[in-house]
């Protein structure tokens, strides 16, 4: 791996912190160091932009203000909070993980990044977001925002291996002080050092229209309203080639359910 210097990292820092002291974003789940609230945020922020998430983390947490209300919620009402955010099996995940804590761990979040991706819905990144923001410890975070301004501001190879990037964020991150230096890599990988500034490219997202996701969501909304839908009826209504697909991917998610020729949450 490529060596950086103390007074690179020196510089770095600086540099971003100078930058999150006049221009952090405002963002609610970094008003708080509750485990649970903490965990919301990264489940509801996998694959979802920010400003599309904080409306519904505020009002998902007045729904479900605790791990316990959570895991006792219906499926149904739990699905309706979750609506507009996509990706419901994350909504499904996070209920089970919840489950597992209120058992397991006497309703508290594990804090160490094995444990908690033995959890449904909890991968490597999102342990290490909960581990840093929730508990300051000195684990490896590192989203889009933050490869990119590694890579960008140390020169780095844009294929250097995750485990080689992830070494390269512990280095640039001080004892104790987790929470704040992420957040402050994070925004000013946003705001400065973007795709734009950097040439270095997100991965694109597929599109949406006439999607599965669309239609997923679609039969998902019209559950939460209705209730139920006759597997012939969604068939016209949710028209799509992969339409059989969709469904029994779906009831193996355990999103839904096939009965008596319906389909039910």
């Amino acid at each position: 791996m490529q060596s950086i210097s103390y007074k690179q990292i020196q510089q770095f820092q600086q540099t971003v912190l100078d930058r999150y002291a006049e221009h952090q974003r405002d963002l609610p789940w970094r008003k708080t160091i509750n485990p649970y609230q903490i965990r919301v945020s990264e489940i509801m922020l996998q694959q979802t932009q920010v400003d599309r998430v904080i409306p519904k983390y505020l009002s998902f947490l007045k729904l479900f203000p605790t791990i316990k209300d959570l895991a006792e919620a219906k499926k149904s009402q739990l699905l309706l909070a979750w609506s507009w955010l996509g990706y419901n099996s994350r909504a499904l995940n996070l209920q089970k993980a919840s489950q597992l804590i209120v058992d397991k761990y006497n309703s508290k979040i594990p804090d160490t990044i094995d444990q908690l991706k033995t959890l449904p819905g909890i991968w490597p990144y999102t342990a290490g977001a909960i581990c840093a923001f929730a508990f300051n410890k000195e684990v490896p975070v590192v989203d889009i925002n933050i490869k990119r301004v590694l890579i960008h501001t140390f020169k780095l190879n844009e294929n250097i291996s995750a485990k080689e990037l992830e070494a390269v964020a512990l280095q640039c991150v001080p004892k104790g002080k987790s929470c704040e230096r992420y957040n402050a890599i994070m925004d000013y990988g946003s705001s400065v050092l973007h795709s734009r500034a950097t040439g270095i490219r997100s991965a694109k997202q597929s599109t949406f229209q006439w999607s599965q996701r669309q239609v997923r969501g679609n039969i998902i909304k019209h559950l939460t309203k209705y209730g139920k839908i006759a597997v012939d009826d969604a068939k016209k209504i949710f028209a799509h080639e992969a339409f059989d697909i969709i469904v029994e991917k779906m009831v193996d998610e355990g999103l839904i359910i096939l009965q008596d020729g319906y389909i039910v949450l």
